[in-house]
């Protein structure tokens, strides 16, 4: 990190608001059947979304591996869709389809709107008026119309919201343990290995994938899943976890420096026979690194 970097962190982490503006997709869908259809599509059960309330799920494929992973937010009889923009046309393209099936309906919304990561202590970010707001674990995403972006963003600048850098950012969502599609999660991965339950029910009925999710969640675990890691040094993305006796371990997916910590952190998928917290592991057999594993979200301190 650059000196501003250092001080917009530091303005974050100790309370303070912070912004970062990125594309995401926001896809609306309704229709008398759009539960039915998509209760048939993701992982979690629309039918117990209230209004005002959402919840997070995945797109799976047959195989129970990872199409997107998505926000749901009801808004009256519409459902809003809030998903990364490396992901949102296979959203659009998966919904979609099924409009010709019935009483269901499908837009894509996303050049409509700026999307803001809002990063802040108190309950309810500036602005929240002018926009679709999500919560995530470690801010509000908030999409604004486009003619009201510029006002938005002064309005933070105003209320002493600091602009987080694409480094910064990369930062923080490491810290907060959100994986990024086509980095640390692609359609080589099962639903289950990303460790986020509150994305999977397991008590609505039959939708693609289930089986597959089912038979891992109820033979017991899955062979490997995305944790958090404290490393003694740095190392690439893509690094080999290996155990004390050499044993393949799983691999790195992310890598940053964390000032709270004052440690170099990563994402990665470890196997299971060493995803207990603190298990020891190294990265590679020359220039070895020490790797402790760490549950997510890392837990900065105050």
């Amino acid at each position: 990190m650059d000196t501003n970097d250092e001080k917009a962190y530091s303005h974050i982490r100790n309370g303070g608001s912070g912004f970062y503006q990125q594309r995401r997709g926001l896809i609306s869908v309704w229709g008398k059947e759009a539960v039915q259809f998509l209760d048939g599509l993701i992982t979690n059960d629309m039918k117990t979304l209230e209004n005002g309330q959402q919840m997070l799920a995945a797109f799976p494929n047959a195989h129970g591996r990872l199409l997107a992973v998505v926000r749901v937010l009801r808004d009256g009889d519409r459902y809003l869709f809030e998903t990364e923009e490396a992901t949102r046309e296979k959203v659009f393209q998966n919904l979609f389809r099924f409009t010709f099936a019935g009483d269901f309906f499908v837009e894509d919304l996303s050049e409509h709107f700026r999307f803001f990561d809002v990063f802040k202590s108190e309950s309810r970010p500036f602005g929240i008026a002018v926009g679709l707001t999500f919560t995530g674990s470690s801010s509000w995403g908030i999409f604004v119309p486009i003619d009201e972006a510029a006002k938005f963003t002064k309005e933070l600048e105003d209320n002493g919201a600091v602009s987080a850098s694409d480094l910064l950012y990369e930062t923080l969502r490491i810290e907060s343990g959100i994986p990024n599609y086509g980095v640390d999660m692609d359609e080589t991965t099962i639903v289950p290995e990303l460790g986020l339950e509150e994305m999977i029910s397991y008590k609505k009925g039959c939708y693609i994938g289930q089986e597959i999710i089912a038979r891992i969640h109820f033979r017991g675990h899955v062979a490997k899943q995305l944790t958090g890691l404290r490393l003694s040094g740095e190392v690439a993305a893509n690094a080999e976890l290996l155990s004390d006796s050499g044993k393949n371990a799983g691999r790195i997916t992310s890598v940053t420096y964390s000032p709270n910590l004052e440690s170099v952190i990563a994402l990665g998928y470890v196997r299971y026979d060493f995803l207990g917290e603190r298990t020891e592991l190294k990265t590679g057999i020359e220039d070895s690194v020490d790797a402790v594993v760490t549950r997510l979200p890392f837990a900065l301190g105050s």
